[in-house]
């Protein structure tokens, strides 16, 4: 019989690759779709994405947490552990990153819907929201590698 542990810790890894995959898959048809231009194909991927955030990344954001600290109990580790600490650290950073993603990739979506309904091309606010949707990326996904990493090594 399988142990609490491990029930859990598969939850966790579940919950983490869910988490990273449909960010980077996400980011993929976001990027790719900017590539293409057409507001009516920008349009549609981004309601995707949205609704990818919704069904996917949110459960996920919920679930590592819980799960995370329910590991923590069950192995014994201190919460005062450096890197655990500096998980949370990095949880909070990929979480600052994530919320105005969120709240950018649905304005994206609205200025796309509405230049393809004018047939017109995407506007400048929507290009310039989208370099801060690509900038805001970075810190997010870098601070979900550094997670994986410290939950790897743990370092002393």
């Amino acid at each position: 019989m399988t142990d609490a542990y491990t029930l859990v810790k598969l939850l966790h890894i579940l919950s983490s690759t869910v988490l990273f995959g449909t960010g980077i898959g996400t980011a993929f048809q976001m990027l790719m779709s900017a590539r293409d231009g057409r507001p009516e194909v920008v349009a549609r991927v981004a309601a995707q994405v949205v609704w990818a955030d919704w069904w996917f990344t949110t459960p996920a954001v919920v679930v590592q947490p819980v799960s995370g600290l329910a590991l923590v109990h069950l192995a014994g580790y201190s919460l005062g552990e450096p890197w655990l600490l500096a998980s949370l650290a990095l949880y909070a950073v990929a979480g600052a990153a994530w919320l105005p993603v969120v709240v950018i990739q649905r304005r994206l979506r609205d200025l796309a819907e509405t230049a393809a309904a004018a047939g017109l091309p995407l506007s400048q606010a929507w290009r310039r929201l989208f370099r801060l949707w690509f900038l805001l990326g970075w810190p997010g996904f870098g601070a979900v590698v550094g997670i994986f990493a410290l939950m790897v090594i743990r370092p002393g």
